[in-house]
């Protein structure tokens, strides 16, 4: 069995980190089956934050928990006001089979169209006839077709795990399949993961597969540059080693797809132009897949077509063999860089406010001058900051 289902969490005690969220829900599910959220009038939760964090895990065991049953459907299964009706609204409206509470999951609500027969409207209609609890989930909650739905529910986020309680998780995993990895690897592991519990827990499994105390991490995390990248796929013979490329580039995939897609049109002409960009667009159907139904077995396709696929979309008769100066994709990396470090300056305020009882959008507000208090390696270690936010507070 894939180890992140067999030790997926089953009990509130075994989830880690997420201790105030844990707090959020349960006592909207016991308030909501009270009959007092007549005031704010919301009958549901959004769980959100980065993919592989836990929501959906977090969902079911509230529903263990509460001794509910669940019924869960993913937004890909119910993306427009036909299918809603069809699949989601007779779910609120049966009673439980087995006599229990009943909770509804929602997962992945990025999912739904805004447009296509008023799917989020829709949605909100049926929540708010709905007689049980409603959860949903989302990775992208600020999506600008969410704003509807982010006034009807209650936002709950999910925090990166810190990396020393995810290097404690990943021990004792080891100590119950009886394995070992040395320390330094585990510690690898736990960084990388970036707050990522699955992404983490797969990584273990992977390398406690390799027959030794230490695992070649090292290897896979050796920094490519960016551009000996570039050349490989656009000015060699497509070979199957170019599928392994990526592994030894310390950039995220993402990052490296918006490198790719800025320089096609540097080294292909007319049909290969076209083949190549077809590609990049299937790899981007994937990586939607993905971050939607949370199908990482898909991240083959994603890695397969952006580098061997973009080298064969080329004749070998025509690889420009001459110097080629790729450009940096700057606009949009800009973006997603940014985003980024806003997602940070939020994580940071969010916990100063939550110290020193203030409003998170002061804290954010008053962001600049406090940094100087940040700074101090007591605070930091009282607000418990990872070493992203740290580095963070370094550069800014």
């Amino acid at each position: 069995m894939n180890w992140t289902e067999r030790y997926r969490p089953k009990k509130f005690q075994d989830i880690v980190g997420q201790e105030p969220a844990v707090w959020e829900i349960k006592n909207f599910i016991e308030e909501f089956y009270l009959g007092n959220l007549t005031k704010t009038k919301k009958k549901a939760i959004i769980l959100h934050g980065t993919p592989g964090i836990g929501k959906t895990t977090m969902a079911q065991v509230i529903a263990l928990e509460t001794g509910s049953e669940i019924f869960e459907l993913n937004a890909s299964d119910i993306r427009n006001k036909t299918s809603l009706n069809e699949i989601l609204k007779p779910a609120t409206e049966q009673q439980s089979l087995i006599g229990k509470r009943k909770i509804i999951l929602i997962d992945e609500v990025d999912g739904i169209s805004s447009t296509e027969s008023r799917g989020i409207s829709e949605l909100i209609s049926i929540i708010d006839a709905s007689p049980y609890p409603v959860i949903i989930t989302a990775n992208d909650v600020w999506n600008k077709k969410l704003s509807p739905l982010r006034k009807k529910a209650k936002m709950i986020k999910l925090k990166e795990v810190d990396y020393r309680a995810i290097k404690n998780i990943l021990m004792g995993i080891l100590k119950k399949e009886g394995k070992f990895l040395d320390s330094d690897v585990l510690n690898e592991i736990s960084i990388n993961a970036r707050g990522d519990m699955r992404a983490a827990i797969n990584d273990l499994q992977r390398e406690a597969s390799v027959d030794s105390k230490t695992a070649n991490l090292d290897e896979r995390n050796k920094e490519q540059d960016i551009f000996n990248v570039l050349k490989e796929i656009f000015k060699s013979k497509p070979s199957t080693k170019l599928l392994d490329i990526f592994d030894s580039l310390n950039m995220p995939l993402d990052e490296i797809m918006l490198w790719i897609e800025k320089n096609i049109p540097l080294e292909y002409k007319n049909d290969e132009l076209a083949r190549a960009f077809d590609l990049v667009s299937k790899a981007d159907i994937f990586k939607g897949r993905i971050y939607k139904q949370q199908y990482w077995r898909f991240l083959v396709y994603e890695n397969a077509f952006l580098s061997y696929g973009v080298s064969a979309s080329k004749k070998n008769s025509t690889i420009n063999v001459n110097f080629t100066r790729y450009e940096k994709p700057d606009r949009i990396l800009k973006i997603w860089i940014n985003n980024r470090a806003i997602e940070k300056r939020k994580s940071i305020t969010e916990k100063y406010a939550s110290k020193v009882h203030i409003g998170e959008k002061r804290a954010l507000h008053e962001f600049p001058m406090i940094k100087g208090i940040l700074q101090k390696p007591e605070v930091q270690k009282e607000l418990k900051l990872t070493e992203e936010e740290i580095e963070y507070l370094q550069q800014n």
